[in-house]
């Protein structure tokens, strides 16, 4: 490392907060998917749903949606008031965008610096976030559309509300399995948001 990387607490705490939250609100939402599938030829095996049946399932899905909602939110305020945001995933370009990413798909991309995002960090952070705004908004949708009937109709309807939950939910889930297969090649990351450096 070029220089000492620090984490502060309430990043770390609102990581492993909102990792445990995902956990939960994916497997608790695979099983109220199974219930009534958008897809009727595919379905989740039951031994990595959550909740057992439809409505243990639901049970767990909102316990965990207000986790994950109120985590979220502290999050990014806390990220927007101590400037963390603007530091850490501003400048993107293009350019050095598709310069990070052939170089981490050639091997080449340095992690000497953990307190520096590369540019496909930045990206990946800043999708995941618009990614969770629409997981909350879609969810909304499909959970109380006739109180919100301007985002049932932004969504495109009930059944395409459920869609788009789906397919945002299905980049949540792709983009933690990233997260984590990069954390295994590069493991300081994992000491260093447990121990804060």
């Amino acid at each position: 490392m070029t220089h000492a990387s620090t984490l502060p607490g309430w990043v770390r705490i609102t990581h492993w907060i909102n990792a445990l939250a995902v956990v939960v609100m994916v497997t608790s939402g695979w099983q109220v998917y199974n219930a009534s599938p958008i897809f009727p030829s595919f379905v989740f095996p039951s031994g990595i749903t959550l909740g057992g049946w439809l409505g243990g399932a639901l049970l767990w899905h909102f316990a965990a949606m207000w986790v994950l909602v109120a985590n979220f939110l502290v999050y990014v305020v806390l990220n927007i008031i101590s400037g963390r945001f603007r530091r850490k995933l501003f400048p993107l370009s293009v350019k050095s965008l598709f310069g990070d990413l052939r170089a981490a798909l050639t091997g080449k991309l340095k992690h000497d610096d953990l307190s520096h995002y590369n540019a496909v960090q930045k990206a990946a952070y800043l999708a995941v976030i618009v990614d969770i705004v629409i997981v909350i908004l879609s969810g909304l949708a499909v959970w109380k559309s006739v109180q919100f009937p301007w985002l049932r109709d932004l969504m495109g309807g009930y059944d395409n509300a459920r869609v788009v939950h789906f397919f945002a939910m299905s980049f949540l889930v792709a983009f933690f399995v990233l997260h984590v297969v990069m954390v295994a090649l590069v493991p300081r990351s994992l000491l260093l948001m447990i121990r804060g450096r």
